[in-house]
């Protein structure tokens, strides 16, 4: 008995070396394989940020008349004028690794902060759709997370759960799979974590796979 005890003991730490090994071996290239892609990157000269999707925010199309005496609802509409003044760009899903190898190095600061600015945009979207919905103004949030979702590709998991929930409160299930497929699209690693999210709340999504 304590002969096989200690073989099966031997077998494990063998396949258990083994599987270290090749971790290690693994691991040890991608490093490699990081390290000269970033070395390429840094040698990238600048380019030109004209063919970059810019998000704009339509403020006059937007509910800015409705609750703006709101504390909350005010500093979300100051917030939002003050970033139509700057340059956004969605860059979810993109390491500065990539940018600097499409763009140049000289370029990955003022990158890094277009794409601050949409992380604030984002953030201040769902933060102004919740604020009007939790008031009983559907129709004006629904109208901010279309825009947030659907124009400007945000991938808050927040803003997508909430505007699938009026959606199928108002008997719109086709709209709801329009968003499960927009969050299929998505760069960023959210995209999938939202459409299985969906996906698993509204089982008309796609009643063969409902997994």
């Amino acid at each position: 008995m304590n002969l096989a005890i200690i073989a099966s003991f031997i077998i494990f730490t063998s396949i258990l070396s083994i599987v270290i090994r090749r971790h290690n071996r693994t691991e040890a290239k991608q490093q490699e394989q990081f390290w000269e892609r970033e070395q390429r990157a840094n040698q990238v000269r600048r380019k030109s940020l004209e063919s970059l999707e810019y998000v704009t925010i339509p403020l006059e199309d937007l509910p800015t008349t409705v609750m703006n005496q709101d504390v909350v609802v005010q500093d979300c509409i100051d917030t939002l004028t003050s970033l139509s003044r700057e340059k956004i760009v969605n860059l979810a899903g993109y390491t500065n690794t990539d940018l600097k190898l499409a763009y140049g190095t000289a370029n990955i600061t003022a990158l890094s902060q277009y794409d601050q600015n949409f992380t604030l945009l984002a953030q201040t979207l769902q933060k102004w759709a919740e604020t009007l919905y939790n008031c009983g103004y559907t129709a004006e949030a629904r109208q901010i997370l279309e825009y947030a979702v659907l124009t400007t590709r945000s991938d808050a998991g927040t803003s997508y759960r909430l505007l699938a929930s009026l959606y199928d409160q108002s008997g719109q299930p086709e709209k709801v799979k329009t968003l499960y497929e927009a969050a299929l699209t998505l760069t960023s690693h959210s995209g999938k974590t939202i459409a299985r999210t969906l996906r698993e709340t509204y089982r008309y999504i796609d009643p063969a796979n409902p997994n």
